[in-house]
């Protein structure tokens, strides 16, 4: 009887361990599904990491900065919820007249470039900086994003108004 009990707690041992392992291979199937994701979206798009350079310094469209900035924006406030980011991903193709498939492929990508610039705060700072270089008439569809989002820019938090302010300077609104 103790032998049978003994050979019954190995096989329960092993089943445990290969539902482990067959978990964590999943886990990481997922996540370089994920990595995968954002990688095709980026060369769809036509992104081009250069080397030696922050990925945000890579970018040759503005429309790809102002959803990274509408996207960081939204981050300023809270977590966002999935209301507020269709809000998001409507008014960016509305304002950016850009096709559905194209407006998610963006935001992909925009979701990876706020999270290489660690905060919010800071990638409201590097990317409207790039959105400038690129073009400086950029801020007014920013605006239109930023007010074509649910609730616009009436209900902002305080960290939200200092975004706004901090891309005024950058554009030398102010």
């Amino acid at each position: 009887m103790p032998a049978l009990i003994a050979i019954l707690g190995l096989i329960l041992a092993a089943g445990v361990w290969a539902w482990r392992l067959r978990m964590a291979k999943q886990a990481l199937d997922d996540v370089s599904g994920i990595a995968g994701d954002v990688i095709a979206a980026a060369r769809r798009l036509g992104f081009r990491r250069r080397m030696n350079a922050h990925p945000v310094e890579s970018i040759e469209e503005p429309s790809l900065a102002i959803s990274a900035l509408g996207l960081a924006f939204l981050d300023l406030a809270s977590l966002p919820t999935a209301e507020q980011l269709k809000s998001l991903k409507q008014a960016v193709r509305k304002e950016l007249a850009v096709s559905e498939i194209k407006t998610d492929e963006m935001l992909i990508v925009s979701r990876w470039l706020v999270n290489e610039c660690k905060t919010p705060q800071m990638a409201i700072g590097r990317l409207g900086k790039r959105l400038a270089q690129l073009d400086r008439t950029g801020f007014q569809p920013l605006l239109a994003v930023l007010g074509g989002m649910e609730g616009g820019t009436d209900t902002l938090s305080p960290r939200q108004r200092d975004a706004l302010d901090e891309i005024a300077r950058i554009f030398r609104l102010n």
